[in-house]
């Protein structure tokens, strides 16, 4: 009897270990939401560029970078030679030394120091960088470009930035399982098999078979990129979201009638309905089963690849199903 009493303690004492850790590790996550949106506003204020942009970067850099223990509360990275200026070899963080060697790292909470390891500083820093190009959408587009140099990364954060005003809120979580749970559907891992069409090449995604017309929806938050017929896809849709994925949909019968280029979605937002477009000119339909190719690929601001989206189309089938 005394070691079943010290068992169900030991449960007891473990389950409330194990709660008292999530609930530790859920405070945590929404106070550094929380100290990033606020350090977003104060730049915003000092510069004048909305809050949107600098979390639109900060968040495409980091999931840009591989993930640490100790994740930082800003992850905007400026180059060294940029922040300090050239011939700066000391990398002297006084603000007055900065200017002598045309630097442009600044002071932005006031303590005299221009500390690239201090988000107050590398905000209010690439702040007044991109103000200094000019205030419209036009002008920051182009002090994006100019910073990173990169089309799809500019496109990417301008995307995120659309997001974030969007729905006021950076700590943007909820998902979706693609295609509506209340249909009849079925799914396996198909992701590298091999396909003939076109030459041989491999399956970029995970098929979701289900009858014509079964509501097909959006994953995630994000940003509709590309719509329209694709020789391998039939009809498609391509959606950007705020963790520098892209969304693949095709072989879909048509789209809803709302859904343009450009436009903002939420996760469960209906953006089409399954079919079986395409191999062949537009409007080819009917060579395979009805069914949804759904693809993701990543993006880590110098190429973007086609990975395995079996796993999460699980995860969200059981979030979907808990709801």
């Amino acid at each position: 009897m005394i070691v079943l009493y010290k068992k169900i303690a030991c449960a007891v004492i473990s389950s409330f270990l194990l709660l008292a850790f999530t609930v530790n590790q859920t405070q945590a996550t929404n106070d550094i939401y929380k100290e990033r949106m606020a350090l977003f506003k104060k730049t915003e204020a000092l510069t004048q560029i909305p809050w949107y942009y600098f979390a639109a970067m900060d968040n495409y850099e980091r999931n840009t970078k591989e993930e640490t223990d100790t994740e930082p509360v800003i992850s905007i990275s400026i180059p060294t030679e940029i922040w300090f200026g050239i011939g700066n070899s000391s990398m002297i963080k006084d603000k007055t030394a900065i200017e002598f060697f045309h630097g442009k790292g600044k002071d932005g909470d006031g303590d005299g120091k221009a500390d690239p390891d201090n988000p107050e500083d590398v905000l209010y820093t690439i702040g007044t960088i991109i103000s200094s190009y000019g205030q419209t959408e036009d002008d920051i587009k182009i002090a994006l470009w100019n910073h990173y140099q990169r089309d799809l990364t500019v496109q990417t954060i301008m995307n995120t930035a659309k997001v974030f005003q969007t729905f006021n809120d950076i700590h943007l979580t909820d998902r979706s399982f693609p295609v509506s749970t209340q249909y009849n559907y079925s799914y396996q891992n198909t992701w590298g098999d091999s396909r003939g069409f076109g030459g041989l090449r491999i399956h970029e995604g995970t098929d979701i078979f289900a009858g014509y017309g079964t509501p097909v929806k959006s994953t995630t938050y994000g940003v509709v990129e590309m719509m329209g017929w694709n020789l391998y896809g039939g009809w498609r849709i391509g959606i950007r979201d705020i963790y520098n994925i892209y969304h693949y949909y095709a072989h879909m019968s048509g789209y809803e009638d709302d859904i343009n280029v450009g436009q903002v979605v939420k996760p469960g937002d209906v953006i089409g309905s399954v079919g079986s477009t395409g191999y062949g000119p537009p409007g080819t339909s009917g060579k395979f089963p009805p069914h949804l190719h759904y693809g993701m690929y990543k993006d880590n601001g110098y190429s973007e690849w086609s990975f395995d989206p079996y796993p999460y189309l699980k995860k969200w089938e059981r979030m979907e199903k808990d709801k």
